[in-house]
């Protein structure tokens, strides 16, 4: 298969969710990812719903694909098994709290001698170095660290009885996708040097980076009345013609984006009434105002219709919908949005598909998930392993098997009961 990795290996030490979107990633673009997973178990296996062999739709969404070995670092014989991996790979991901894997000796630097062409990414909180190091990093935590979620509180204001938090992990979600970028761009450079490098990725210096509106608390600047251009939450939601919930993209109150607005209604002596003759004005105003979008919305016999004059003024609308909604549409068809594999137990997980297209090349789909230590005889007797040496590591503790579903029977067991 043409795949845009093929040929590259990766060794994922990581757990949870920025570590292995990173590595599912470098997979999906064909790479070959085998993953270390301690006794302990990567938690993400205990995700709700639990699924009795240690195979959650969690865990399969980050890792359905990947070969699985499951070693006791604690062990020196685990440990030459994970250096024997780390020779033979192209990528390392970690996303340990800083100086974790460096206790066991699998640093950078130690590494780098072995496989100078090795390329090294950790993923952290705050980054290897610095006065936060060592700081527990979870994203909801970062988010509020790096400003994120305070401009959410700010931007929703008043119109948010408590103050909360957000319910998707993108301090996660973004930390992963800045390594996969950081880990692509340093395979060009390794193909110029032949060496391979260490790459620090901190979750906080991402949430700021990935904010498109930093400039503006970055320098103080004041927006007065004037709303940021999208995502603000002036009027941006309505009732369409048929009882749609539906998100505008643009706000009611600036002063540019209301013009949009008086275009698509054909209502240019709005701009003229005193009420909405400025942004301040249109903020003091809102409710009314929005009644009269809304009472135009409901003129259209259909959504189609509304979305026609909508996108000729430049404004895009959105239904609010459940992710199944679009994941059953025309669209998701076409392009494949979901993919289905198997769940381990009897059943199937659909899953997210991929968000590329190439015009030349192949994307591998993935395999199912692997319980914990499945892959161990397998991946030892590619090391050059007999089966008497793996027999004994397995003896000896070193290679663990499938523990999960050992302590999710006794969790289920003791909740029976």
């Amino acid at each position: 298969m043409n795949t845009p990795l093929e040929g590259i290996k990766v060794v994922d030490f990581s757990r949870v969710l920025a570590g292995p979107l990173c590595g599912r990633t470098l997979q999906d673009l064909g790479a070959e990812v085998i993953k270390i997973e301690p006794p302990g178990v990567d938690v993400s296996r205990f995700a709700a719903p639990i699924s009795p062999n240690g195979v959650s739709g969690y865990y399969a969404q980050q890792n359905a694909g990947k070969r699985n070995i499951c070693i006791d670092l604690n062990r020196s014989e685990a440990r030459e098994i994970a250096f024997d991996l780390c020779d033979k790979a192209d990528i390392l991901v970690e996303n340990f709290r800083p100086g974790t894997l460096a206790s066991f000796g699998l640093d950078y630097e130690t590494l780098a001698r072995r496989n100078p062409r090795l390329i090294y990414v950790a993923i952290s909180g705050y980054g290897q170095g610095g006065p936060w190091r060592s700081r527990m990093a979870y994203a909801p935590t970062v988010q509020a660290e790096a400003g994120f979620t305070n401009h959410s509180l700010n931007h929703f204001g008043d119109n948010l009885q408590s103050s909360q938090t957000d319910a998707l992990s993108h301090a996660d979600v973004y930390a992963g996708l800045q390594a996969t970028i950081a880990v692509l761009a340093a395979l060009n450079q390794r193909q110029q040097t032949g060496r391979g490098q260490f790459i620090d990725v901190a979750m906080a210096a991402t949430i700021m980076s990935i904010n498109e509106h930093a400039h503006v608390d970055l320098n103080g600047l004041e927006l007065n009345d004037e709303p940021a251009i999208l995502g603000a939450t002036d009027g941006s939601f309505f009732t369409g013609p048929g009882g749609e919930q539906l998100v505008t993209a643009i706000s009611l109150v600036g002063s540019i984006t209301f013009r949009f607005f008086i275009t698509a209604m054909r209502r240019p002596d709005l701009a003229e009434d005193p009420r909405f003759s400025s942004a301040g004005a249109r903020r003091e105003n809102l409710e009314a105002l929005k009644g009269i979008v809304q009472a135009w919305i409901y003129s259209f016999s259909n959504l189609a219709a509304l979305d026609a004059q909508f996108d000729e003024a430049k404004i895009a609308i959105g239904e609010v919908r459940p992710l199944e909604a679009i994941a059953d549409s025309e669209w998701a068809d076409y392009w494949g949005a979901t993919l289905s594999v198997d769940d381990r137990n009897g059943g199937e997980f659909r899953l997210p598909g991929r968000p590329w297209k190439f015009s030349d090349a192949e994307l591998p789909m993935p395999a199912e998930p692997a319980c914990q230590g499945e892959h161990n005889e397998q991946i030892c007797a590619e090391l050059g392993m007999d089966p008497a040496r793996i027999d004994a590591l397995q003896a000896a503790g070193a290679l663990v098997g499938n523990n999960a579903a050992r302590v999710i029977a006794s969790v289920l067991g003791a909740g029976s009961k």
